[in-house]
C-alpha cells in the first residue's frame, strides 16, 4: 500500500464510485477504499436478511416474504431519465456493459387528493383527466411551444429571451392555472421546490424538453430506466471500470484517516498502520466530518408489498411526485416503487419507498400523504438520516466531498453533483455528447 497515487476516493457511494471511473479512465492512477465490507456506502441496496439486520436488530425475517436473496431493496432509491445525465455518463465510460436496464411502467403526479398520469406532450395534455377542456387548450400551446424551442433557431423562441425571462413570466404568458403549473414544474421539469418560478425559463423549459424527449426513447410509460437487480449493480460497475483501467480496489478497510501536510493540503490516506501517499482526495461526508456542515434530514419508509401501488395502472415501477403545494409542505415529496419485474424482490412482491426532506421534529408522521397512496403493506421500515455538504475550499486543501443524497427519487442532482466535482478536480468537464442507443438493452425485456 506504501505507494503514491494521483487520487484516493474514500467511499464507494455512488457518487465516489462514478468519480472514480472517470479519473481512472481519464489515467490517473487511483486507489478506491472503503470502511465497509460492501459496496455502495450510503446508496447500497440489501438483501433481506440484511434489511431485518439494520432495522430490527437481528431477529429473522419471517418466511412468508420469501427468499433473502432475492431482495435487492436501495437505500437511496433513485430511477435514471432515459436520455438524462446519469445515462450519458455511464455510456461515456463504457459501463453500460455491466448493466440490463429496463424501462419504468409509470409516471405520476399527486394534485387536489387524486394521482394522475403525468402529461408530458400536446396530444397527452389533451386527453389528461388532470385539467379542464380550455386548461388543455392551453396547456397544449404550452407545451407546443417548448417541443419546438430550439436554442439555437430564434424563430422558435416566439420573442422571448429564456435566459431573461422568469419561468413565472413564460408561465404567465399561456395562461396556466396554479395546478397545472404545479405538474409542470415538479412532476416533468422535477424542481424540487417553488424558487424555479423566479429563475429564467430557460432551465424548465430544458428540463422539460429532457423529460419528453426520454418519454419518447422506450415508448413506455414514463422517461425513467433502472437496472435489473437494483442500484447496487451501479457502483460494481463503475468498480469493475475502474479496475479494467488500472485502479486499485480495498474493502474493509478501518479508520481510513486522511493526512495533512503543514500547509494544511492532503497528502495521504492511514489505514491499519500503512499510509498511501496521495495528491488529492475525494471522498464522501463521514471521511472527512470537520470539513462539511449539516444541511438538513432526509425520512423515508420502505415498504415490502403484495400488490401495485392502487390507482397506477397495475404499474409495476412507478414514481409518484406529490409536489410541495398539494401538501402544505416546504418541499416535495416522493414515491417510488418497483418489483420482482426488475428482479429486487420476488415474485407477486413489490417495494415501495416514501421519501422527502424533514421538516418538522415528528419526520415519520410527515409522510402520512405518500403512505396513504400505497394501500395494505406486508411489512415497513423508517430510515432517517442527515444530509450534509463540504464548505472546506478544495483549492487550499485538495479535498473533493461529495454532498450527502437528497429525498428525489431521479438522479439529476446526483449527476450535477459529480460533474461539478469532476471539474473541479481535473479541470475539464466530461463530454456527454454520446450515442444513447448504446443504453437500450430495457428494449429488450
Amino acid at each position: 500500500m506504501d505507494e503514491e497515487y494521483d487520487v484516493i476516493v474514500l467511499g464507494t457511494g455512488l457518487k465516489e464510485c462514478i468519480l472514480s471511473g472517470l479519473l481512472s479512465v481519464d489515467g490517473l492512477k487511483v486507489l478506491h477504499m472503503d470502511r465497509n465490507d460492501y459496496y455502495g456506502g450510503d446508496s447500497t441496496s440489501l438483501n433481506l436478511n440484511q434489511l431485518w439486520k439494520r432495522f430490527r436488530g437481528e431477529d429473522k425475517p419471517p418466511a412468508h416474504l420469501g427468499a433473502s436473496r432475492d431482495y435487492n431493496v436501495d437505500m437511496v432509491p433513485k430511477f435514471m431519465m432515459a436520455n438524462g445525465t446519469l445515462v450519458r455518463t455511464l455510456i461515456h465510460t463504457d459501463v453500460t456493459k455491466y448493466l440490463s436496464f429496463k424501462a419504468v411502467d409509470g409516471s405520476y403526479v399527486f394534485s387536489k387528493g387524486k394521482i394522475y398520469k403525468v402529461p408530458a406532450t400536446d396530444m397527452e395534455a389533451l386527453k389528461s383527466p388532470l385539467m379542464g377542456l380550455f386548461e388543455k387548450r392551453r396547456a397544449r400551446n404550452f407545451f407546443i411551444y417548448v417541443q419546438d424551442y430550439n436554442e439555437a433557431d430564434p424563430k422558435t423562441h416566439q420573442g422571448l429571451d429564456l435566459t431573461r425571462v422568469t419561468t413565472r413570466e413564460l408561465i404567465a404568458k399561456y395562461g396556466l392555472s396554479e395546478d397545472t403549473v404545479d405538474f409542470i414544474g415538479h412532476a416533468l421539469a422535477l424542481h424540487r421546490d417553488d424558487r424555479y418560478l423566479d429563475e429564467p425559463a430557460f432551465d424548465t423549459v430544458k428540463r422539460m424538453k429532457l423529460y419528453a424527449e426520454s418519454l419518447a426513447r422506450f415508448q413506455g410509460g414514463s422517461p425513467y430506466i433502472y437496472p435489473l437487480y437494483g442500484l447496487g449493480e451501479l457502483p460494481q460497475g463503475f468498480a469493475r471500470l475502474s479496475a479494467v483501467y488500472g485502479g486499485t480496489y480495498m474493502l474493509n478497510k478501518p479508520e481510513c484517516k486522511v493526512e495533512f501536510d503543514m500547509e494544511g493540503k492532503v497528502c495521504g490516506v492511514t489505514s491499519e498502520g500503512e499510509t498511501a501517499k496521495c495528491k488529492k482526495v475525494v471522498c464522501d461526508p463521514s471521511y472527512l466530518p470537520n470539513k462539511v456542515r449539516k444541511i438538513g434530514r432526509v425520512v423515508r419508509a420502505i415498504a415490502i408489498m403484495s400488490h401495485p401501488i392502487p390507482n397506477t395502472n397495475e404499474s409495476h415501477s412507478v414514481q409518484i411526485i406529490l409536489p410541495q403545494k398539494q401538501l402544505g409542505r416546504r418541499s416535495d415529496m416522493y414515491v417510488f416503487c418497483c418489483s420482482y419485474t426488475h428482479n429486487v424482490a420476488p415474485k407477486g412482491k413489490f417495494i415501495a419507498f416514501v421519501s422527502a426532506e424533514a421538516e418538522t421534529d415528528n419526520p415519520q408522521s410527515e409522510l402520512k400523504p405518500g403512505l396513504d397512496l400505497l394501500g395494505p403493506v406486508d411489512d415497513i421500515f423508517y430510515d432517517i438520516y442527515d444530509r450534509y455538504e463540504p464548505v472546506n475550499e478544495p483549492s487550499l486543501d485538495n479535498c473533493f466531498v461529495s454532498t450527502s443524497y437528497d429525498a428525489t427519487t431521479h438522479f439529476e442532482t446526483t449527476v450535477t453533483d459529480v460533474l461539478n466535482m469532476y471539474t473541479m478536480i481535473t479541470g475539464k468537464t466530461v463530454d456527454l455528447s454520446v450515442d444513447l442507443s448504446a443504453a437500450s438493452a430495457a428494449e429488450e425485456y
